[in-house]
């Protein structure tokens, strides 16, 4: 043992120099250790959004568990370059990352910037997720593009040719959560909704449109006239027995031919619903007039070919599924007898109308409309009583679903009363509303919502 100054074995204590070195060396350590901690929380964060954990509920990437899941109604986007194989087989894999990167970056900004979180890259592709509704996936995808025309005018210069994306969005309630093994784990999102919207991405290469959104992302959105956007088309998913109608935003088109879209829009939209009752002698001159008015019109262009091929070979691409009889399946119960009860008596009447466009017997097809109004006044309470009796956390954006689909026929009703359009084309008009509606609220939101309501009360 040490003796000490004292010679008595008493060890000596630090002097107040090293006292406050060692605390220094203490302090200087600690410090280290949060940077390297804070490095490492960013580094994370770039493989797992902070967003993403904060809707797991993870306070940081350790508290991440295998199996973690949530449940989030939510706008998806697809985004993909247009022909990238091509392209990227004219580049070396070493300019094949460079362009990537390149073109990601100027991305994933406009992206943040509207409150999306990026899930993941797919090569060239881009899957994220909007929580805050469907005006900021959608005005976030019209900054993409406006980005990537900045992004194109800087390849050109560098002699490069320009890049051109697709995207598409869709609004729907879907499970996020973590998937893997013991050694692996990601971050996923598992839905319908997820594969509707890879569809939509997928059609604005058939389309020649940049953006095609769904029609749940259409009901999602505050106000749909803020946006140049119309009807499409109607398609069908893997599995699903009824196709969804699409739209397509054209914001982002060159000014002029969105101009000329803005100016025969009315007239597009006819056109694409006389194809669709397979009444060509109709469609045709209308087609003609929008490409007159935009000859770079491609869905113009894309239907008039598809009416001429009819002509031809009688061969109809596109809904005939609207024709086809609805039949109440038994997935398509809700358990609530009230509800279930109105949409059979619905679904009914959906029938009823069809078999009119069919038989070319619409004169009297507005006598649906007292029967909607009644259908929407007397089961709508119902619904938002039990939605907030039980808390339910959807209950807001199921609100906003009545209320458009209640001005949607409000809408329809008064251009039937004013006896100024072809009846035909108003019961198609009618038709596709209540179609759309039977497929993606009333089967299907509803049985969401009654499922909650059911589990609320076994608790």
């Amino acid at each position: 043992m040490n003796e000490g100054r004292n010679g008595e074995g008493i060890p000596d204590f630090p002097s107040q120099d090293n006292i406050q070195e060692i605390l220094h060396k203490v302090i200087i350590a600690h410090q280290q250790a949060l940077a390297l901690l804070q490095q490492t929380e960013t580094a994370y964060g770039r493989l797992v959004p902070h967003q993403l954990l904060n809707l797991l509920e993870a306070k940081s990437i350790v508290d991440v568990k295998l199996g973690d899941q949530v449940e989030r109604k939510m706008t998806i986007m697809f985004s993909d370059i247009r022909d990238f194989t091509p392209l990227s087989e004219s580049m070396t894999p070493a300019e094949n990352f460079e362009f990537i990167n390149s073109y990601l970056s100027q991305m994933e900004p406009v992206i943040s910037r509207h409150h999306g979180i990026i899930d993941k890259y797919i090569g060239d592709a881009i899957m994220a997720l909007f929580e805050k509704g469907a005006d900021e996936a959608v005005s976030g995808a019209i900054a993409m593009l406006e980005r990537l025309s900045y992004y194109n005018a800087g390849r050109e210069r560098a002699g490069y040719a320009p890049v051109q994306i697709g995207i598409g969005l869709n609004t729907g309630v879907v499970m996020i959560g973590t998937v893997g093994g013991i050694n692996r784990m990601d971050s996923t999102v598992i839905g319908d909704a997820v594969n509707l919207t890879a569809r939509l991405e997928e059609a604005t290469k058939t389309y020649h449109a940049p953006l095609i959104i769904s029609q749940n992302t259409l009901y999602d959105l505050a106000d749909p006239g803020k946006y140049d956007i119309r009807f499409l088309d109607r398609i069908r998913v893997k599995g699903k027995s009824q196709p969804l109608s699409v739209y397509e935003v054209f914001d982002n088109n060159p000014e002029e031919l969105r101009d000329s879209k803005r100016q025969s829009l009315a007239m597009f939209e006819k056109a694409v619903a006389y194809y669709h009752m397979q009444d060509i002698a109709k469609a045709v001159p209308l087609l003609k007039q929008c490409i007159a008015i935009a000859p770079e019109d491609y869905p113009s262009l894309i239907y008039l070919e598809r009416c001429h091929e009819f002509q031809t070979s009688g061969q109809h691409h596109g809904t005939g599924e609207l024709q086809t009889v609805l039949s109440w399946k038994e997935g398509q119960h809700t358990g609530l007898p009230e509800v279930d009860n109105a949409n059979r008596i619905l679904m009914y009447h959906i029938n009823t109308l069809t078999a009119k466009i069919e038989q070319n017997e619409c004169r009297d097809f507005a006598d649906i409309f007292p029967f909607l109004r009644q259908h929407a006044q007397h089961l709508f309470p119902i619904e938002e009583s039990l939605m907030r009796q039980h808390a339910y956390q959807f209950a807001d954006g199921h609100i906003q679903e009545h209320r458009r689909f209640v001005q949607n026929l409000s809408e329809l009703e008064k251009m039937a009363a004013n006896k100024t359009e072809d009846p035909r084309l108003l019961a198609f008009r009618t038709q596709l509303l209540l179609l759309d509606w039977f497929a993606s609220h009333a089967t299907k939101a509803d049985r969401h919502f009654s499922r909650f309501t059911q589990n609320s009360k076994a608790r």
